[in-house]
């Protein structure tokens, strides 16, 4: 991993290259200060995960735009997600920390009984959906709107496919009964994260090439370099010619190259970081998101002692994701048709969840016209039984995601995706 992250530096030399707002207050010589505040992170993993690395780097910017010393963070890595973090939090809060920042979905709870705990700091629990609901004025949510990148990701996808078939090159395992090309797509938990994330990647892959079916298999770990391997070794097995992730390591991507290498007709669509140096030929691109954009606006704020929104999430129009470089197997023409998309989606031309585009059974928190489109579909769960009973999500012919809080909430399984465990 370690020779993966010094590939990794171009991207986020890239990826630093955004154009941040100023922060904090003026020093006598102009220049903004870091002012008095000090800062708690609280990681699921470490540098060597691609998730994780992306906050780092994505603070470290933030930090120096605005001009936030190395000892005004508190650093805490591979903080599991149960009683750790609570000792984590506890221990920030304890050592005059204003600001709390976590960034997995399993910190939530803990970040936000320390909120209780501690109201004069301010938690952060990144990638949560409960900030708002608690009533409690210093904890908050932040994500991306990475399903924007995946639907672009998908695009990409849906270029290869087009010309392997326009050459007749697609293997005849690679073609289901019905005709449909098969897709893989390893993820970490049957969370709406990630049905969020491989609904929009199908949704961006069937936009260019319509005939597709999609086997979603299910690691159970966010990170697990073995077990992200096996899952797309299994897909590439039953004939998945794409095998696309919402897992943080370069197991799947590897395990592509191998097969490759093999002979095999089969290409990878990574997430977080830039797989080329796993996967050189098999690569295509990777969804990934902008930390540095949110943390620069979430410091800023703390410096100029304004409130942090409560809930945030940032896209192709502020910057907060993006693709990674194409690699050297994608179609001809693919940055051409990337480009058109991403301006279609910064215009809203675009609508990622376009209800004609895609169809599913009735469910218990939507509805569907007889033709099986989306008309009516809650967002929010306000009783916790997991079930969403609150806020339409389905506005002018598309649900609209991240929008009524910042983690993702579309979790319908629309048809033509099946998920195997």
């Amino acid at each position: 991993m370690k020779k993966v992250l010094s590939i990794v530096l171009s991207l986020v030399m890239v990826l630093g290259m955004v154009a941040f707002t100023g922060c904090g207050s003026s020093g006598g010589d102009g220049e903004s200060t870091g002012g008095d505040v000090k800062i708690g992170v609280i990681l699921v993993g470490d540098e060597n995960e691609g998730y994780t690395y992306a906050h780092i780097e994505g603070i470290k910017e933030a930090a120096e735009a605005c001009n936030i010393s190395e000892d005004q963070i508190i650093w805490k890595y591979t903080i599991g997600e149960d009683e750790t973090c609570a000792d984590a939090a506890a221990d920030l809060a304890d050592q005059g920390c204003t600001a709390i920042f976590s960034n997995s979905y399993g910190h939530q709870s803990y970040m936000q009984s320390a909120a209780e705990q501690y109201p004069d700091v301010t938690f952060v629990a990144c990638t949560g959906d409960t900030a708002a609901a608690s009533g409690l004025p210093n904890f908050k949510n932040a994500f991306t709107k990475v399903y924007e990148s995946r639907y672009v990701a998908g695009v990409v996808a849906g270029m290869k496919i087009a010309e392997l078939d326009a050459n007749g090159e697609i293997p005849k395992k690679s073609i289901d009964k019905d005709g449909n090309v098969k897709i893989g797509y390893v993820g970490a938990y049957p969370y709406a994260e990630v049905v969020s994330g491989y609904t929009a990647f199908f949704l961006g892959i069937k936009s260019v090439y319509e005939d597709v079916a999609m086997e979603v298999t299910y690691t159970n770990s966010w990170f697990d370099i073995t077990k992200e391997g096996e899952a797309a070794n299994s897909l590439m097995s039953d004939g998945c010619l794409i095998i696309g992730q919402h897992a943080d390591s370069t197991g799947a991507p590897a395990a592509v190259q191998a097969a490759y290498d093999k002979g095999e007709t089969v290409f990878s669509v990574g997430y977080n970081i830039d797989m080329l140096s796993v996967a050189p030929q098999a690569a295509l691109t990777s969804a990934t998101n902008i930390w540095g954009t949110y943390y620069t606006m979430a410091f800023n704020c703390l410096l100029n002692g304004e409130d942090i929104p409560v809930d945030y999430a940032a896209g192709y129009n502020e910057n907060g994701v993006a693709i990674t470089d194409l690699g050297e197997s994608c179609a001809e023409g693919t940055q051409e048709k990337v480009d058109e998309i991403i301006a279609g989606i910064k215009d809203g031309s675009i609508k990622v969840f376009d209800v004609t585009t895609f169809t599913a059974p009735e469910g218990d928190f939507y509805k569907v016209d007889a033709d099986g489109h989306l008309t009516s579909c809650f967002a929010l769960d306000t009783d916790g039984d997991f079930i969403p009973d609150s806020e339409e999500a389905v506005v002018d012919g598309a649900f609209v995601e991240s929008e009524l809080r910042s983690a993702p909430y579309f979790q319908i399984r629309i048809d033509g995706i099946t998920e195997l465990n």
